[in-house]
């Protein structure tokens, strides 16, 4: 092989393996910010917003999830102590084993369109060992709820039953998927997937470290 050809081959690899390294961090790039936008989507409920955008927590949760509903007293002390320091997202992800985790996610996203989604994810943790678990279905008693916190009634039975909500609902738990999250609570702090167990210590260390940041 002539030292010509030689040296033009080698160009050629070189270049190529340039392309592959360009292509490859293009297409990192292009995942990353693909990932960002399913941990948080623009129409996500946000039950706090930080004015500097400097931490989001996202929780993806059951309202029927038992380990839910043991880290919601941590979550909520949490939320009380930094307020809008940081932003604080909550999204729908529905256990199918769960006999009403859908229509309790129906029930929030209803009242979501009253403008009372953080009145009724209280409502619904609150009272979970009332309405958790039961093989019948709870309409009535999340109509109850809606009636409690002065919403429309009739409308808020009928978006329950709509389809708009049940695909926004569902929206959400197609993101979590997605993302990996495999069970409820699935926490991620500033759009990496939070490992340890969901403790309001544990968590206000993870926060308090990206503050820090």
């Amino acid at each position: 092989m002539s030292t010509n050809l030689t040296v033009t081959l080698s160009l050629i690899v070189v270049a190529l393996v340039a392309l592959a390294i360009v292509f490859t961090v293009n297409r990192t790039g292009d995942d990353t910010a693909a990932n960002a936008q399913t941990v948080v989507r623009d129409d996500s409920h946000r039950l706090s917003t930080a004015a500097d955008g400097k931490v989001t927590v996202v929780e993806f949760l059951d309202f029927e999830c038992g380990a839910c509903r043991a880290a919601y007293p941590g979550v909520e002390r949490l939320r009380a102590e930094y307020g809008d320091r940081i932003t604080y997202v909550v999204r729908y992800f529905p256990i199918d084993s769960h006999p009403n985790a859908y229509t309790s996610a129906h029930a929030a996203e209803a009242a979501a369109r009253q403008g009372k989604f953080e009145a009724m994810y209280v409502k619904l943790f609150d009272n979970q060992a009332a309405w958790g678990g039961q093989q019948q279905s709870q309409v009535d008693t999340f109509v109850g709820y809606a009636r409690e916190l002065g919403l429309d009634v009739e409308r808020f039975r009928a978006d329950m039953a709509s389809a708009d909500v049940d695909a926004r609902v569902r929206a959400d738990a197609k993101d979590g998927e997605r993302l990996g999250v495999r069970g409820t609570p699935t926490f991620f702090v500033n759009g990496v997937q939070y490992e340890q167990d969901p403790t309001y210590e544990a968590l206000k260390k993870t926060i308090d470290n990206a503050l820090a940041q």
